[in-house]
Order: C-alpha cells, then structure tokens, then sequence
C-alpha cells in the first residue's frame, strides 16, 4: 500500500509541477486563448502558485520526515484545484475533456484519505 501512494504521489507532484510550471511561463494572452472563456491571467498564476506548492507537499514532508502530515493537507488543496479545474472545463462545453482533471482531483482525494487514515506518514518510515 505505501509503495502505491508514493507512486501515486510522485506522479501527481511531477504532473503539478508541469502544469505549475506552463503556467507561469507562458505568456498570459496564450493561456487565455486556450481557456474556453476568459480567465484573469493574475487567477491562472495564483493557480500555478497553488499547483507547485501541492506538488512540493505530496513529497518533501514525507521525505524528509517533517510535518507528514501536510502531505494529506496537500492532496486536499489539491483537490480543490481539481473541482475548479473540472468546472471550468464542464462550463467552456468541453464535457468529456473535464473526465481528465476529475480523474486527477480523485486520485488526489484518495491520496489525502490514505495519508490521513489508511497508511499515515506519522512517525513511521513510508
């Protein structure tokens, strides 16, 4: 089980971090071009600001054995990114598209579940 969350968790921070990443450096006019109706280019950067902070915290707190609770905290947020994201896409008419952050937000919820009850990082090597 801890092997599976921390691949899950590895593959949800590199996937945060992308996005995160793409996010900040394009320039805003692009970004906004590819969204299915305008979105404040400030938004978008607070958004890849959240994106890289949740991916830092699906991992470091668990490897370097400081606050692992935070990592379920993490996965949360994470979480709520994911409903924006899925919304966003559903009211730009891409219905099947938004499958995708949906996915991704629920993998995050079972992420924050298994770190807060199932398999906990609390004082234990994972």
């Amino acid at each position: 089980m801890k092997y599976v969350l921390w691949i899950l968790q590895v593959l949800l921070a590199l996937l945060f971090t992308f996005t995160g990443v793409i996010k900040l450096i394009l320039p805003g006019e692009e970004m906004i071009s590819q969204m299915p109706f305008p979105v404040p280019v400030p938004l978008l950067r607070f958004v890849a600001v959240c994106e890289l902070a949740g991916a830092a915290g699906l991992i470091l707190p668990g490897l370097f054995r400081i606050h692992p609770e935070l990592t379920a905290l993490a996965a949360a947020g994470l979480v709520f990114i994911m409903i924006g994201a899925t919304v966003v896409t559903v009211l730009g008419g891409m219905v099947f598209a938004a499958m995708f952050p949906f996915i991704v937000g629920v993998l995050c919820a079972y992420v924050a579940y298994a770190r807060w009850k199932v398999s906990p990082l609390h004082g234990r090597r994972a």
